[in-house]
């Protein structure tokens, strides 16, 4: 039997992160996120969402109030702490143990998203696009991931290249960790996450996934978040709405290389794919 994760044994998950996958569900409180933008875009209906994540399975909930699909333009201060602090609140006062993940990269959003009640801070630039970042995510002392993007959301998809794609997201990463490391953030509250779909070709998702255990040898645990992106509706030819087999597919494919946390839409079916693959895993 699977143990109950909550925000007080998190950061001892992370010690002893390879014991189990956790199911990160994604709540987009945004108008213009590549699969679900507007459905939750109202705090009511952000929390009702929240509500079936849990009850499907999800062991944390990542609110974010502005789009990261390719193309998509910054939002503003005042307009993303509009979206999702009155989100966060609503879902920590009903769930006062549930583990809420806020995904940002400014660190005002990110300092009064744990005021009001997250646990850990996603930020898809890994500290790189607020200096202040660093110094915050140490001071709140919450988990924190590090994810890899080359470019913003405005420019990453535009022809991205790389000479050495692994050992430039592993470069990034140390360097990232040393950021981190030196602003005070403790080794085990960091989590590293390539960034699938963020400034990468199709033939790059497929590369990572393949070869995940790369990353997982720098000793931190590692996120994926491949759910319904575009390199399975490319491959499938399907849209966005329809990819729950290539994202079962990925995610199942990204544990066995060694991933601990999947960020998906389909919570329900995606919980079922953790299960199993790590039965797989795990098996004597």
């Amino acid at each position: 039997m699977r143990s109950k994760l909550s925000r007080h044994n998190f950061s001892e998950w992370c010690q002893n992160h390879d014991r189990e996958t956790l199911v990160m569900g994604i709540i987009n409180v945004t108008p213009d996120s590549f699969s679900d933008g507007g459905k939750y875009f109202t705090k009511n209906t952000a929390v009702n969402h929240a509500k079936s994540l849990i009850n499907d399975g999800a062991d944390i909930l990542d609110v974010g109030g502005e789009s990261s699909r390719p193309g998509a333009a910054p939002v503003s201060l005042v307009d993303e702490l509009n979206r999702i602090l009155p989100v966060i609140k609503s879902i920590r006062n009903i769930y006062p143990d549930v583990l809420i993940s806020i995904d940002s990269t400014k660190s005002i959003v990110a300092e009064q998203a744990v005021e009001v009640g997250a646990d850990i801070v996603n930020d898809i630039s890994g500290l790189s696009l607020d200096k202040n970042m660093p110094s915050v995510v140490s001071s709140l002392d919450v988990p924190v991931v590090l994810m890899h993007m080359k470019g913003t959301p405005l420019t990453m998809q535009k022809k991205p290249h790389y000479n050495n794609l692994m050992g430039e997201i592993s470069s990034f990463f140390l360097k990232q960790v040393n950021v981190a490391k030196s602003a005070g953030i403790k080794k085990e509250k960091i989590i590293l996450d390539p960034g699938i779909g963020f400034g990468k070709t199709l033939d790059h998702n497929f590369t990572i996934i393949q070869k995940l255990n790369e990353f997982c040898e720098l000793g931190y645990p590692v996120l994926i978040g491949p759910s319904r992106k575009a390199f399975i509706g490319t491959m499938l030819g399907l849209p966005s709405h329809n990819r729950i087999e290539g994202t079962a597919a990925a995610v199942s494919a990204g544990i066995l290389n060694g991933a601990r946390i999947v960020r998906v839409h389909d919570v329900k079916e995606m919980k079922r794919v953790v299960i199993i693959t790590e039965k797989i895993r795990n098996a004597a």
